[in-house]
């Protein structure tokens, strides 16, 4: 009886990777390490294993498609602006180099993780975005077992070593910050995206930092799913408090209409007596009135970034973090000063020239370099 021909699957048992990872590296493709492919070479050549003419010309064929999987809730992504404008700029990059997006919603992170594995194993994508980065992310071990390419869209420190497109939350936060305490706030309250995010756990502790070093004391934070709904609710309990504060800094511009609304509902004038933050500008915050001040942040050419990186990670097998500019704050009529604050503005007069002083000139937004 003749003996079996060795199969990829002998060398990934040998080699304890998966049998992706041993295609990858016997094919000379990014996704393994320089170590693990030479390991995997090795076990080949000891076992004598030979390709498949046939096999090794499918394996070599491209899908020309990069994946997005998100477990946001549906509902929501219609309504938000980011995550639109988001795949708007990554479809607009795909486009210009002949490739597609395969877009998916699920309900949770592990169906996140089962749509990789299928997506991957039935060869349908070249590699994956990664976006709403969690705190100790198991999709990152699952990306490294299957040795698939990815990009992250978070904080490096998030990443797990892979190629990360950021922003410096805590940079956009802080000029907020002082903007609202120079205007005499001492009380400025945030209502958050989901806890377990990364980007909101580095927003909490940035907006605690810089309002303990300007002698803000501990500052209100609550957190939301992100929707109108549970903005308007945060804002009503905040604003209800006894200790109401004078400012809210939103994490999306749903929720700072949303809690537009609820000032106007209880009676309280923006900006004399409450003033108001949106994380991101949009056209929701431009068409109310008064407009909502909004950290304004060139968001389809963040996703524009994001493929190219992960286009580089596909074709060179390597690909640099990059870090975009921070977002911009642009003021509006939803923010003003504290009359008659304890170290702000002491009077009309004096907060109109105050206004004038601190506020920062509207500009717009940079163009996409090239």
């Amino acid at each position: 009886m003749s003996r079996r021909r060795p199969t990829m699957e002998d060398i990934a048992r040998r080699a304890g990777v998966s049998k992706v990872a041993v295609s990858y590296a016997l094919n000379d493709r990014p996704g393994v390490s320089p170590g693990t492919r030479a390991e995997i070479k090795r076990i080949a050549r000891e076992i004598g294993w030979r390709p498949n003419s046939a096999a090794r010309a499918l394996t070599r064929a491209r899908a020309d498609a990069v994946g997005l999987v998100s477990s946001r809730p549906a509902q929501l992504l219609g309504a938000e602006p980011f995550f639109m404008g988001l795949i708007s700029g990554m479809q607009d990059e795909l486009a210009a180099q002949g490739k597609a997006l395969t877009l998916q919603f699920v309900a949770d992170a592990g169906q996140e993780m089962e749509v990789h594995r299928r997506w991957w194993g039935e060869g349908r994508i070249d590699g994956v975005l990664l976006t709403d980065l969690r705190t100790d992310d198991p999709r990152i071990a699952l990306i490294r077992e299957l040795g698939l390419p990815a990009v992250a869209i978070g904080h490096p420190d998030a990443a797990g070593g892979l190629p990360a497109v950021w922003s410096d939350d805590a940079a956009a936060l802080g000029q907020t910050l002082r903007y609202l305490h120079t205007l005499g706030h001492r009380s400025v309250a945030r209502v958050a995206g989901l806890r377990d995010l990364d980007h909101t756990a580095r927003r909490d502790r940035a907006h605690r930092a810089v309002c303990a070093e300007l002698g803000m004391g501990e500052p209100a934070i609550v957190h939301t799913d992100y929707s109108g709904e549970a903005g308007a609710r945060a804002a009503r309990g905040l604003l209800i408090r006894p200790d109401r504060p004078t400012a809210i800094v939103f994490d999306n511009d749903i929720m700072a209409v949303a809690g537009l609304s609820v000032a106007d509902e209880l009676g309280l004038s923006v900006p004399g007596e409450l003033s108001l933050v949106a994380w991101d500008d949009s056209q929701l915050t431009r068409v109310v009135r008064p407009g909502i001040t909004a950290l304004n942040r060139d968001i389809p050419a963040y996703g524009r970034h994001a493929v190219r990186t992960l286009l580089t990670l596909v074709e060179e097998g390597w690909a640099e973090c990059l870090e975009d500019g921070p977002a911009r704050l642009l003021p509006r009529g939803s923010t003003g000063p504290v009359v008659g604050a304890v170290g702000g503005v002491a009077g009309a007069g004096a907060s109109a020239a105050v206004a004038t002083s601190v506020a920062v000139r509207p500009e717009r937004v940079t163009a996409d370099p090239a």
